[in-house]
């Protein structure tokens, strides 16, 4: 798993072409369709964020532009509840009055890229230690033209010249934790460049791990999504290039880790940017002068949601697929998750000369039922382009709904479906044999009327009836809070919801 870049393209290179006698997909991948199974959730709505339809200039939104972009909400440390609108806003919710703005991020980025769903003020993380020190941490998304600062890292074979965004982490100091309105100072930890023409699958996540505590090796380490940096099918020079998608001397398709504390500070070993390699990472110490260090996981389209189970640890990604697959990934330090050779248990077509993105191929048998190693790591759950079109975030759920306990709950973006498959049967999955995965079923939502009496409902008919116009797609969301309850929201209507049991 730590060989260098170029022989693992030759040996991956050699292995698909002595496999090229393997079956074409040309139908359906998973025939079997998924059902619903009796497992019924009431969803409520909590708060609605401010419309900011029309804040931007036309050619900086997107169609459908929705409401407000609402992509994460967040519990900070003190126990306070914070939602984005990637429009440029971070809010603090309260419980009986309307969200009130904790940070104007659009108006101190003016280079900011708002033209894709996937765009603008991204992603949020507060620090474990936010109410002593008061960091948490931003990712968003620049405009190459005219910007006057350099990225830490331009993709392999590419220049300066060819950079159209940038991709930023920023760190964020409030002076006084507590308060409502931030007022404080900033400090960027990382600057990547994209070469596409689109800022196609920026990273989109920003997070630590809940389960880790004070004195563990983990503590204190942020994590960020993992994504090809829109390699898989961004307009570009040379921008569906395989080779761009298995290297350990690139952050693309990889999930990062990294300590958020500048070497000045820990006299540690720099990363890219302005932070510290934690010494723990699987490629810290690998004796690979082109290794990148804060490299955690990598081979992934788009993971641009990760997950912890908060009872063991489990640590989950969710990654989007090209034409055909969506996967749900239990995710292992130095971990490969086969993007672009593999998409979810098939080879895909684009590594074989003369290939195309839309291309599946069976693997071979001995691959299948995992007899021969072929050092990918595959996912534990999977559903096709029939169900979905690309997979939303997911949490494993041990919260105070019965029927989710022991689940782990996650959607689809685009079509807002909301799918489970038992936590168990995942982690059995993850058991080096490719073709092995959990089943999936759907949750069947409701409300409740005047008289409690259940209303079935899709996600789509709520966003339907709050924006009262028809949703052309759903932008399903879900997040979680801090005692393990799941958020689903949707950027067309800006409406945060909750899945309640009956009782509550």
């Amino acid at each position: 798993m730590r060989t260098r870049t170029s022989l693992f393209i030759i040996i991956l290179l050699t292995f698909s072409q002595a496999h090229v006698v393997s079956a074409q997909i040309t139908a359906n991948p998973l025939p079997a369709s998924i059902e619903k199974r009796g497992l019924m959730v009431q969803i409520r709505d909590v708060v609605r964020l401010p419309r900011t339809l029309g804040h931007l200039h036309p050619d900086q939104d997107v169609n459908p532009a929705g409401w407000a972009r609402v992509s994460f909400v967040r519990d900070a440390p003190d126990g306070r509840r914070f939602a984005n609108d990637s429009r440029g806003f971070l809010y603090l919710l309260h419980d009986d009055a309307e969200p009130s703005v904790y940070l104007d991020f659009g108006s101190l980025f003016p280079l900011t890229v708002y033209n894709r769903l996937e765009s603008g003020f991204i992603g949020f993380g507060f620090h474990p230690e936010f109410v002593q020190n008061g960091l948490f941490y931003t990712v968003h998304g620049e405009r190459a033209f005219t910007n006057s600062r350099l990225p830490d890292f331009i993709p392999p074979g590419y220049s300066d010249a060819d950079v159209t965004h940038h991709n930023i982490i920023t760190e964020w100091h409030a002076n006084d934790p507590a308060a409502n309105i931030f007022d404080g100072t900033r400090r960027e930890l990382l600057r990547v460049a994209q070469v596409t023409r689109n800022m196609s699958h920026p990273f989109g996540y920003v997070g630590f791990n809940p389960t880790a505590e004070p004195g563990d090796p983990d503590y204190g380490l942020l994590y960020t999504s993992g994504s090809d940096l829109g390699f898989s099918n961004g307009a570009g020079p040379n921008s569906e290039n395989p080779t761009q998608t298995q290297r350990l001397d690139s952050v693309i398709t990889a999930i990062l880790r990294i300590d958020p504390r500048s070497p000045t500070e820990t006299n540690g070993t720099k990363g890219l940017g302005d932070y510290t390699i934690p010494g723990i990472n699987p490629f810290a110490d690998d004796d690979e002068p082109d290794t990148l260090g804060e490299i955690y996981a990598y081979g992934f389209r788009n993971a641009h949601r990760i997950s912890w189970d908060l009872t063991d640890g489990t640590m989950f990604a969710t990654d989007i697929g090209m034409n055909h697959i969506e996967e749900v990934n239990i995710v292992h330090e130095g971990g490969n998750y086969g993007w672009m050779p593999r998409e979810g248990y098939w080879e895909n077509g684009m590594i074989r000369p003369g290939g195309a993105l839309n291309w599946l191929f069976e693997l071979p048998e001995d691959v299948l039922n995992g007899s021969t190693e072929d050092k990918f790591t595959y996912p534990v759950a999977i559903y096709d382009h029939n169900e979905g079109r690309a997979i939303s975030g997911g949490f494993a759920y041990h919260g105070r709904i019965d029927a989710l306990r022991g689940k782990f709950v996650f959607g689809d973006l685009q079509r807002g479906r909301l799918f489970a498959s038992d936590l168990a049967a995942l982690k059995a999955a993850d058991d080096g044999v490719p073709r092995t995965v959990a089943p999936v079923e759907e949750i069947q939502l409701y409300t409740l009327d005047a008289s409690g009496n259940r209303i079935f409902v899709s996600f789509r008919e709520l966003i339907e009836r709050t924006n009262g116009a028809q949703a052309l797609r759903a932008d399903m969301h879900l997040s979680r809070t801090r005692d393990g309850e799941i958020f689903v929201t949707s950027r067309q209507d800006g409406m945060i919801r909750m899945l309640v049991s009956d009782e509550s």
